[in-house]
């Protein structure tokens, strides 16, 4: 079930806490995950459980974090229609593709792609 969720909802940190500021995902995406407000998170729970996550602002993907690449790939699917360009974390490429995101640009750490908003 993928619910779209602010950092004013109720749970919020009791969900998603425990991403933010986690050296563990920063490695291993190589980004940092913020709680800003004006990002709406698209959640995809599993048995009441965050297993994948994708934070949009402006119609710009700011973050990307998953347990189950398959369920992130769902997340994004569903949100395809609405997104801009985006530069997200590189550790995800195989799953934006396979969402249907176009990539149009690699760096060391971070790969732009472009969803279904053309600008």
């Amino acid at each position: 079930m993928i619910i779209p969720i602010t950092n004013q909802s109720k749970n919020f940190y009791a969900h998603l806490g425990r991403v933010f500021g986690s050296r563990e995902i920063e490695k291993l995406t190589g980004d940092r995950i913020y709680d800003d407000d004006g990002k709406v998170w698209y959640v995809y729970f599993k048995n009441s459980k965050p297993v994948a996550f994708v934070s949009v602002k402006d119609n710009v993907i700011r973050n990307v974090w998953a347990d189950d690449k398959n369920c992130l790939q769902k997340v994004l699917e569903k949100i395809k229609s609405e997104i801009k360009t985006s530069t997200v974390t590189k550790y995800f490429v195989d799953v934006y593709k396979a969402a249907g995101y176009k990539v149009i640009e690699h760096s060391i750490n971070f790969v732009k792609i472009r969803g279904g908003i053309d600008e």
